[in-house]
């Protein structure tokens, strides 16, 4: 026990003390053993650190340098992933202005052509108005034409029995233009 005290630096009166205490009963705290444990624990933890300490500092600061580039990796992700929220409200936004003008576009280019085919349809029916009133006054004056045709035939074979006389060609036209006359209407003039 010598060799401990010695090597601890207490003296024979402390070593004295020391072993008074271990004879008493009970609960006692033994300050020798304290002592030669914490110079234990210091030498082995010495020992460690030269043998594992660099070892163990290069591996703590790789994982420190993991941990930080993870967190500014996550800083990162959530920057690209809010730029891309941002980009992908802006991109559906535009579409969405894109989508109202087509719509807007289709929209008036229905109108017009609807404007188009309703003034193209009146312009038709308007020809066609036209064109069945032109075909009415001409069948109309053939009727006409006709008409006087008969009545002139009727009113010389009529003139040629009240007379009972032979109607002859320039007797036949000049009862007929003064037959026109006194109807009003034109006749022909030759």
């Amino acid at each position: 026990m010598d060799l401990l005290a010695i090597a601890g630096g207490l003296s024979s009166d402390a070593l004295g003390a020391l072993a008074a205490e271990e004879t008493s009963g009970g609960l006692a705290i033994n300050l020798f053993w304290i002592v030669v444990s914490s110079l234990n624990f210091i030498v082995f933890a010495v020992i460690l650190n030269l043998l594992f300490g660099s070892t163990v500092r290069r591996m703590l600061n790789e994982r420190r340098e993991r941990i930080e580039q993870g967190l500014r990796d996550a800083e990162q992700a959530r920057q690209d992933r809010e730029r891309a929220e941002a980009d992908r409200i802006a991109t559906l936004q535009e579409a969405r202005r894109e989508a109202r003008d087509i719509l807007d576009r289709a929209q008036r280019v229905a109108q017009e052509t609807r404007d188009a085919d309703i003034a193209a349809t009146k312009a038709e029916l308007e020809r066609l108005r036209e064109q069945a009133a032109a075909e009415i006054e001409a069948e109309k004056q053939r009727a006409v034409g006709e008409l006087r045709a008969e009545v002139a035939d009727l009113a010389l074979t009529a003139a040629g029995r009240v007379l009972r006389e032979e109607m002859t060609g320039e007797r036949q036209r000049r009862l007929v233009e003064e037959f026109l006359r006194e109807t009003g209407a034109p006749g022909k003039r030759s």
